[in-house]
Parts: structure tokens; sequence; C-alpha cells
């Protein structure tokens, strides 16, 4: 079959409210595109009748195709399944709740044809979200920027326009553990922003806690920055430094005045602090030997278990 131009990259969890609504919006604004088109919707193994939905827009359409996952691999991977079987010249992944408009589609390709590689929409606003999800947001950028060596755009998600080399570079990265905003900025290529409005969810909620986004932030960190191990060295050594110069006064203290009676506070506390950095160096060292574990074991981003609309195999 000939490969469309363009391609958009839908993952799905528990959409099952969201994809009438979706679909009716974005296949007009393809069709008014020009461009051959498709839809890759992955079901990254939702527990409601999203895969049924799916399933009934792709007999009516069969420019909407379907891939099934063997169980919920999380959004990363079913990205990352997506684009490993997109075909399109241009690749765009945007969500099922219409927080990302398809009107902004055309804008997209205009940036492409201008000779753009990457085409990020910049949401204006962060609707739908708490003032406690926001500071997390704003903090997890400040830190990034400054322990990374490749910034984020600000105000940036998966919603993005992506060249066909750019795809190309990205199913070819071997690593297990993925953080795809990291990975779209690492590339780099030529790249563009332009701003949008983000809508609110059509309906359900979102699927991230307060304490899911922290976990993400921090392997956000963890898969491009090596700081936190050398952040443990370095509080250890101004540990070290401080206990040398608190043992020389106390020597000095011991030989002008004598044998002091032994302070029981002062000696658990610094135990208590010496040991809860170690412990949290320990951890630091275990995340990142942990991640050392899932690459060396080379398990497959996701399994596929339906498949609908595709001609060939593919593995992931």
């Amino acid at each position: 079959m000939t490969a469309p131009r363009l391609s958009i990259v839908v993952p799905c969890y528990n959409e099952q409210d969201n994809l009438d609504g979706f679909f009716q919006r974005l296949i007009p604004v393809l069709e008014g595109c020009g461009l051959t088109w498709e839809v890759v919707c992955i079901n990254d193994g939702s527990r409601d009748d999203t895969l049924a939905v799916l399933k009934v827009w792709h007999d009516r359409e069969e420019r909407i195709k379907v891939l099934g996952l063997s169980r919920n691999f999380g959004k990363e991977c079913a990205l990352s399944a997506g684009l490993d079987h997109a075909r399109g010249e241009a690749v765009i992944p945007m969500d099922a709740d219409l927080q990302h408009p398809p009107e902004v589609i055309p804008e997209m390709l205009a940036k492409w044809r201008e000779g753009y590689d990457v085409v990020y929409a910049v949401r204006k606003a962060r609707t739908g979200q708490s003032w406690l999800s926001r500071l997390q947001a704003k903090a997890f950028y400040w830190v990034f920027d400054r322990l990374c060596e490749v910034p984020l755009p600000r105000e940036v998600g998966d919603f993005r326009l992506l060249d066909r080399k750019v795809v190309d570079v990205i199913n070819d990265m071997p690593e297990r553990t993925r953080f795809m905003k990291g990975i779209f900025a690492w590339v780099g290529f030529r790249q563009t922003g332009i701003p949008y409005d983000q809508e609110e969810r059509l309906h359900g909620e979102t699927k991230w806690s307060v304490m899911a986004l922290l976990r993400f932030a921090f392997d956000g960190l963890v898969a491009f920055s090596d700081y936190p191990l050398r952040f443990g060295a370095l509080i250890g050594t101004v540990i070290s430094i401080v206990a040398f110069f608190y043992i020389v006064v106390r020597v000095v203290k011991t030989l002008i005045f004598g044998i002091d009676v032994p302070g029981y506070e002062s000696i658990i506390t610094i135990m208590l602090f010496l040991g809860g950095v170690q412990l949290i160096t320990l951890g630091v060292i275990g995340h990142y030997l942990g991640r050392v574990f899932n690459e060396v074991k080379g398990r497959p981003l996701f399994i596929i278990r339906d498949k609908m609309g595709f001609e060939e195999k593919k593995e992931g």
C-alpha cells in the first residue's frame, strides 16, 4: 500500500467516552488538509470499552487503524508503539480527550512545509489543572533545565509534528525506559513552536495523580542526567569537610578545657543525619541500577495483541 503523507498517533487508555467526539472533530480537519492520511490508535490495555469503540470506527473508516496492546504498558510505551507503526511523512502524536484541538494541525503542516522538522504546540495556559500540578510543572522545568544538557521547551507536551526522519531516529533508539518529551528535544533537528489554547477534557478525568507525576518527573530527570549521582558525592564531600573541622574543634577544646561531658543529643543528631544522607544516596544509586537492569534484560517496549488495518507485522 502507498504510504500516507500524514499519520496521527493516538494513545488511548480508558477513552471510550471521548473517542466519538474526537473522531468527529479530527476527520473533517484531516480531510481539509489535502494530504493522504491515517490515524494510528493504540489501546493501552484499557479496562473499559475503548477497544470496541475503536473497532467500530475502524469499520466505518479503514484509514483509522488500531493496535491493541496485551496490557497497560503506559503512555510512553503506547506512544512508541504508535510511532513504530506510523508510515506518514509527517507524524503527529495527540491525545484523544480533545485537550489537543485538531484544528491546530493545519498550522503545524504549514510550518512543516516551511522546512521545520519538529513543530511543537505550546500551551498558552494549563486548563483543568490544580495549582499544585501547575507548581509541580514549573518546578520540574526549572530543575530539568539546570541539571540536563538538553533543555525542554516550556509548556509543551506530546502534541507536535515530527518529520519522517525524526521518527526514524526515535524508532532506532534502543533505550527501554523512555521519557518521550526529553527524547523529542534530544534528537535535535530544526524545531519551532506554535501557541494553542488547551481545552478541557471532553469526558473523564486525568489519569495522572500527583504521585504519578512526581515519579514521571524523576524518571525523566534520571533518564537525561547523572547529576543526582554526582550530587550525592558532593553532599558526602561537604559533610566530610564539616565533620573534619568539627573533630578539630573537639580535639582543641579537649586539650584546653579537658574532657567534656559527652553530648548525647549531638551524637544522635549527627548519626541520624548521616544515616539519612546515606540512605538517600543509596536510593538514587538503586534507581540508576534498576534502569541498567531493565536495559540489560532487553524486554520489548510493548506487546501487541490486536492489530486492525496494518498490512505488515512489526515487532515491538
